[in-house]
């Protein structure tokens, strides 16, 4: 092997070369020292091998790979965003409570649901991995406003609260009206190519539309009967 500081090189006399195969239970690894080829009774007996019974016409390798280290990591391509076009990450869900409707005045709780994922593939010929972490929700409530968080929200029942209490994801409404709602989540990618999750910076959004909350006004009135017996009555 080379002296620190140097660097080895495949086939030099005095070289140590192995090589590294995943079996899938297990990895098999092999070696080979090499001599010169020069004559002389120094060189005799010395040409080893890491198995003592091998055949010298045996490859230390199922298949030929460059000279490397033993135990270090083999290098893959790097990996951008842009290369992760064609992973595509989930949709989240979007509900609300109460469920469409909303009242002028006070919260409407709008609700997120996206989580962890990987997704199998195959980039630059190699067999990847890709996982996606929701790392920020971007709600559009409809009427021009917004809100990033670090959440999706939970439901009023989950979070122990009464309804129409403000929530971490939840809007008031200052119309009537029925507002398009929306989400995006920010997803944190990373990859595997088999040998340990390496991120990639930046994000990827999913984005998810088309809930409908139509936001009335509430007005209480003092009435002698319920609507079941007065369907005509004040708020029926």
């Amino acid at each position: 092997p080379a002296a620190a500081g140097e660097a080895s090189v495949c086939g030099n006399a005095n070289a140590w070369t192995g090589c590294a195969e995943n079996t899938g239970s297990g990895v098999d690894i092999g070696g080979t020292k090499h001599k010169s080829d020069s004559s002389g009774d120094n060189n005799s007996g010395d040409n080893y091998s890491s198995d003592d019974e091998a055949d010298a016409d045996d490859d230390t390798c199922p298949s030929p790979r460059p000279c490397y280290e033993v135990g270090m990591r083999e290098d893959h391509p790097a990996v951008t965003l842009s290369d992760l076009a064609s992973f595509t990450p989930a949709k989240p869900n979007l509900s609300g409570e109460p469920d469409g409707v909303g009242v002028v005045g006070m919260p409407t709780n709008i609700v997120a649901r996206a989580g962890t994922h990987e997704i199998p593939g195959t980039l630059f010929e190699y067999d990847v991995v890709v996982r996606f972490t929701p790392s920020a929700f971007r709600f559009d409530y409809g009427d021009g406003s917004s809100r990033t968080t670090s959440t999706g929200g939970s439901s009023w029942e989950a979070l122990g609260q009464t309804e129409f209490t403000p929530t971490a994801t939840s809007h008031v409404y200052a119309d009537r009206g029925t507002y398009d709602v929306s989400v995006t989540v920010l997803y944190s990618p990373a990859v595997s190519f088999g040998d340990g999750w390496i991120d990639i910076p930046g994000t990827v959004a999913a984005m998810t539309g088309g809930y409908g909350v139509r936001v009335v006004e509430v007005h209480t009135a003092l009435v002698d009967k319920t609507c079941i017996e007065n369907p005509a009555g004040p708020g029926c």
